[in-house]
């Protein structure tokens, strides 16, 4: 697949699993099953369609910059709007590729702005004649590439929520708070997209194009969906009581320390109040002129801090 032509694929089943190739210039032959992928951001992906004769409903629909997964019956054939897990190098699995699909009469017509592994292993199994052999079974068989590579995104997600519980556990510490946020929100957003998706398969599972075997198919890959979005629910309400473990861990350290401070302040309370008192430069304070005076006084504020030791332990402060 060359990413940087806009024409990814152009093809026909051959019905046995295979396909045969034909050019950009060369228009559809419409008795023949066609898979034609593109790159919708380029002008010649409009261009082409409009030269084969495409409904400009379906153009504008395979063209539109933003989509949400839904499926509805366009031009006599189906739109199929899916989401599937960048797995590019560097990128984030939650930043997920848009796939725009048309089952039309005679094939399928699908665009994307980046690159799906999905596409380009369905691709694969084509060329070397172990693909699907109709338009339906082609588009079942992207619905489920497309969520068995969700499988490890989010067991991986899963494995960091409960590393982060493990080193909770271990040794609480705040620097857990903006690692727990970050999964949180990358299963927000992959949910985002997946639940509305499944409610798309589910409408497939209806649709009259697709053969009890397609059928089959899309619906193991709706459970399994299903299955993907309840983990994610779990992990984000894992993450989520995890951060706030971590936050009552901060506030009782805190307090901790704010209690200490407290202690501190009231046991120093009556002692700063006598080394001010009798700190005052002015005439008429007693023990001016004793020698021992000073230890006197020092041992007069023992007594008082270990009295008022004694009254905290009484009242149980400490």
């Amino acid at each position: 697949m060359d990413s940087k032509h806009w024409l990814k694929i152009a093809c026909y089943l051959d019905g046995k699993g295979g396909l045969e190739g034909f050019g950009a210039d060369e228009r559809l032959d419409g008795d023949r099953i066609h898979w034609v992928h593109m790159d919708y951001t380029h002008p010649q992906t409009a261009q082409w369609m409009h030269n084969n004769q495409v409904p400009e409903r379906v153009i504008d629909a395979l063209t539109a910059a933003e989509t949400r997964p839904r499926a509805t019956e366009i031009a006599g054939g189906l739109l199929v709007y899916l989401r599937g897990v960048n797995l590019q190098p560097g990128a984030r699995p939650e930043d997920m590729i848009a796939l725009r699909l048309w089952l039309g009469p005679q094939g399928v017509i699908s665009t994307q702005k980046r690159t799906l592994v999905s596409v380009e292993t369905e691709e694969s199994q084509l060329k070397s004649g172990e693909g699907p052999s109709t338009a339906p079974a082609l588009v079942a068989a992207l619905v489920d590439e497309l969520t068995w590579r969700m499988e490890d995104v989010i067991e991986h997600l899963e494995t960091e929520v409960e590393s982060c519980a493990e080193q909770l556990e271990d040794a609480p510490t705040a620097a857990l708070t903006p690692q727990l946020g970050r999964l949180r929100r990358r299963a927000i957003t992959l949910r985002r997209y997946l639940t509305p998706q499944r409610e798309a398969l589910v409408k497939l599972q209806s649709d009259r194009l697709f053969a009890e075997q397609d059928v089959i198919q899309i619906r193991e890959a709706t459970d399994r969906l299903l299955r993907l979005v309840e983990d994610l629910d779990a992990a984000r309400e894992h993450a989520t009581l995890l951060q706030e473990e971590v936050f009552a861990v901060q506030n009782e350290a805190i307090n901790d320390r704010m209690y200490l401070l407290a202690i501190i302040s009231a046991l120093f309370l009556p002692l700063g109040f006598l080394t001010g008192l009798f700190g005052i430069n002015v005439g008429g304070l007693p023990g001016v002129e004793n020698e021992r005076a000073f230890w006197w006084f020092c041992a007069g504020m023992s007594v008082i801090a270990l009295g008022v030791v004694i009254w905290m332990r009484k009242r149980r402060w400490l």
